[in-house]
């Protein structure tokens, strides 16, 4: 995607970043649905987590511009900012949940068979 008429040379637009991290959490999630195990839940958590640290850490601390990373910071707090943030913060807690019973899970069906 070609950058915008307020995108400086040589950075991703911010557009770009948010649909990658979508693509990102489609990811991991299809892949936990699909094949839980506990890398998959691990990496389901970073996403989730990473996700919403940058929620947090845009809020509270202006970098400026980061490499290729366009200055981010927005000091302001918003419903859509909010939902975004439980929304991660429940899938960072629900991938930690499976991360740490997964395994348990498949132990305790092999027992049974």
């Amino acid at each position: 995607m070609a950058p915008g008429p307020n995108t400086p040379s040589g950075t991703i637009p911010g557009d770009d970043l948010f649909r990658a991290q979508a693509v990102a959490a489609a990811v991991a999630g299809l892949l936990v649905l699909f094949w839980a195990r506990r890398w998959t839940y691990a990496l389901a958590f970073v996403v989730a987590a990473s996700a919403a640290g940058a929620v947090l850490l845009y809020y509270y601390v202006d970098f400026g511009r980061l490499g290729p990373i366009p200055r981010m910071y927005d000091p302001s707090w918003y419903a859509d900012k909010t939902i975004s943030l439980v929304g991660e913060a429940v899938a960072a807690i629900a991938a930690l949940i499976g991360f740490f019973t997964v395994h348990r899970k498949r132990n305790a069906g092999q027992a049974d068979g």
